[in-house]
């Protein structure tokens, strides 16, 4: 579930989850205590190296949620890498921008209700 994460990482996700940015908590507000299809999401979960947003172990889902520093170049680049990495653990990573989960947060909402539908049925024996 945390993938080898180091103790340094899980104190840094300590403070993380109580410095949410204002997307996080909105987006946060709308997906713990179970609150889309009975999935628990945790956040700022460890994982390796990484810190990531929400996770749903469940699913082995990923939601990110990124700033306006994510458009740069060069961050996009690490973002790719970082989900590759995360990819290659299994996990399926989703990325909303702040606008979108601000601007749209029910469309954010449908697309990650829809993630763990199709999760679900991967999942499910035939």
């Amino acid at each position: 579930m945390f993938y080898n994460a180091s103790p340094e990482i899980f104190q840094r996700a300590t403070d993380l989850r109580k410095n949410m940015t204002s997307a996080e908590k909105l987006l946060w507000n709308r997906i713990s205590k179970s609150q889309i299809q009975g999935f628990r999401f945790k956040a700022q979960h460890p994982i390796d190296r990484f810190i990531v947003d929400f996770y749903c172990h469940k699913v082995k889902l990923v939601i990110e949620i990124d700033g306006e520093v994510h458009e740069m170049v060069e961050q996009a680049e690490r973002d790719q890498g970082r989900t590759a990495e995360l990819e290659a653990f299994g996990l399926k990573v989703l990325r909303f921008s702040n606008q979108e989960v601000f601007e749209n947060l029910e469309d954010v909402l449908k697309t990650i209700k829809q993630s763990l539908v199709n999760s679900r049925r991967e999942a499910s024996p035939l």
